[in-house]
């Protein structure tokens, strides 16, 4: 029973965090609500408040639980896989939609510029530092695992996690930009690839 309790939960959360995400892209920073998300996931405004202290923390939620689940999943992955491939899998299977996102899809058909809008916001901005913050430090110790090294002693981990971190968060921008013109799922697999060959001069 506590194993459920603990599912329904992170799937309350994950609920909660997509529905701040998807109402702000949508509709703007101000104009949504704490009692718009709650009613989107199908809680109560109170049942929000014991999971985020706010509309920010919700949204930077997101971006924290798929970097952790990253980390998780190189953990897990096959233990003679080449790092960088196994970096590559764990990072593309983040982008695939959870049943949050089945249950409430996006609506808007200007997402990418939404999407912009919001990360500009500075609140969220201070939020999503902490949360990278976070997630780099669990990422470095999955490295380290991996790669026999230490986290609090070796540089090769700790460059590893900020490479990939930044890695993503590049594919992210250029990805809201709509320069390329290319999706998350083309544009991040290029980055960590240009990454993990050393960066070379073009």
């Amino acid at each position: 029973m506590s194993g459920l309790r603990e599912r329904k939960k992170e799937a309350t959360r994950a609920a909660l965090s997509w529905a701040a995400v998807r109402l702000t892209v949508e509709r703007g920073w101000s104009a949504v609500r704490v009692e718009d998300i709650a009613a989107a996931a199908g809680v109560s405004p109170r049942t929000y408040n014991n999971y985020f202290s706010s509309k920010a923390e919700a949204i930077a939620f997101r971006y924290l639980e798929r970097s952790l689940r990253l980390a998780a999943e190189l953990r897990q992955g096959p233990s003679g896989e080449p790092l960088w491939e196994a970096i590559t899998r764990a990072a593309l299977r983040q982008l695939e939609p959870g049943p949050e996102v089945e249950h409430m899809p996006p609506r808007s058909d200007e997402w990418a510029a939404g999407v912009r809008v919001m990360l500009a916001e500075p609140a969220l901005q201070a939020e999503m530092l902490r949360a990278s913050r976070i997630a780099e430090k669990e990422l470095a110790a999955a490295i380290a695992d991996r790669t026999g090294t230490d986290p609090e002693s070796d540089l090769y981990p700790r460059l590893v996690a900020a490479s990939v971190m930044a890695a993503n968060n590049v594919a992210l921008e250029l990805f809201v930009q709509g320069g390329t013109g290319e999706p998350m799922e083309v544009l991040l697999p290029r980055a960590l690839r240009m990454v993990a060959t050393g960066l070379p001069t073009p």
